[in-house]
């Protein structure tokens, strides 16, 4: 039995649930979100919650019940919260800077890399080392974060690049003389 496919999900104030055609839709201040519900789960909404439990008992269905429940409540805190994911840049001359609709990195290269920034993903530099990345999918602004790591990932010896604020740096020794 799935602990967390058990527990409902709560619709605070302000977010309007709709479920048409196996198609759930959240609407709330930072925006509307869509997820197509999987076949092998049964999706209610009543009482200011939503409920989801699964329509067979075979391994599928009891998979897709937990999994389902945690995108709803992503969904759900998305459209109320937001998500945030920070980057910090390491080494000298890397810097990040927003120039209307992209981001301009410049991590070392010959060139300058020119990211352009999706329409439903905010990104702010405050510092030329840090960018804030925000949004209500917490799946397209993690990916949004990981693909601006990917052009310089932290390397051990110096530690250089971009890294999760979150993150830490496992450092190497040089070589010795």
């Amino acid at each position: 039995m799935s602990r967390v496919g058990k527990a409902p999900v709560t619709i605070p104030q302000g977010v309007q649930v709709a479920l048409a055609d196996r198609i759930l839709t959240a609407k709330g201040k930072l925006g509307t979100l869509q997820m197509t519900l999987s076949p092998d789960v049964e999706t209610t909404i009543e009482d200011g919650k939503v409920t989801v439990a699964p329509r067979a008992e075979t391994k599928r269905a009891r998979m897709q019940w937990g999994a389902t429940r945690a995108l709803v409540n992503n969904m759900i805190r998305g459209v109320t919260t937001g998500y945030q994911v920070n980057l910090d840049i390491n080494g000298v001359g890397y810097r990040a800077a927003v120039q209307g609709k992209n981001l301009v990195l410049q991590l070392g290269y010959s060139h300058e890399i020119q990211f352009p920034i999706p329409g439903d993903i905010k990104i702010v530099c405050e510092k030329p080392t840090a960018i804030q990345i925000s949004g209500a999918d917490k799946q397209r602004v993690g990916q949004v974060a990981a693909v601006i790591r990917a052009y310089r990932k932290p390397e051990p010896y110096k530690g250089k690049g971009i890294k999760y604020s979150t993150e830490t740096v496992r450092r190497k020794e040089g070589k010795k003389k």
